[in-house]
């Protein structure tokens, strides 16, 4: 005997889940597990970037003490630029995830109380067809500075490089969007603990 269609579209109330959009548990710890290396990756990749970001303005202070080497030194405003935006748009999905975005929550919640509507899970769609729109408008716009042959004044690095860092990060919001949206993470649970 089928499942009736309440069943299957059944609402958990408290948080707003669809029970159709859960994974079965084998593929939830298979996705998890991957997260955790991404995580991981992420977080690395952000520390490096920092710590070498910190040690080449320091070594670029040090170089203006010494003015004959300081010409030695110009490119180091260059890559500490590029760094950043890379450290920016990688730390994207984290801050996501951990609900460090700004939102407003005192609408958000009163809108879905009022409607009963799974909220949450029209912001996750939305934020995520948002995301992969803008992943295909950077991918377009690196393809072409990347066919126009620029490459940046004092590292001579491609400037496709720098048009390269939206695309990563907003692949990184989108799959985030997309976990929270099937339920593998609660980016809101920060949110709901600082209100308690």
């Amino acid at each position: 005997m089928p499942p009736e269609p309440a069943a299957i579209l059944s609402i958990n109330r408290q948080q707003g889940l669809l029970a159709l959009c859960t994974l079965p548990d084998r593929a939830r710890r298979e996705a998890l597990k991957l997260l955790g290396l991404l995580r991981l990756a992420e977080r690395t990749l952000a520390v490096g970037i920092f710590l070498a970001m910190v040690a080449l303005f320091f070594v670029n202070v040090l170089s203006r003490q010494f003015g004959s080497i300081a010409s030695d030194f110009a490119w180091v405003e260059e890559a500490v630029r590029l760094m950043g935006l890379f450290l920016v748009f990688l730390t994207l999905g984290l801050a996501l995830e951990r609900g460090r975005h700004v939102g407003v929550d005192t609408w958000r919640d009163r809108i879905a109380a009022a409607t009963r509507l799974p909220l949450r899970r029209i912001i996750d769609v939305v934020g995520f067809c948002f995301s992969i729109y803008v992943v295909w408008l950077s991918w377009r716009m690196t393809m072409f500075v990347m066919s126009t042959g620029q490459s940046s004044p004092t590292l001579n690095v491609p400037i496709f490089w720098i048009y390269l860092a939206p695309t990563i990060g907003f692949a990184l919001v989108a799959l985030r969007y997309a976990l929270s949206f099937f339920g593998l993470i609660d980016r809101f649970a920060e949110q709901q603990e600082s209100v308690e």
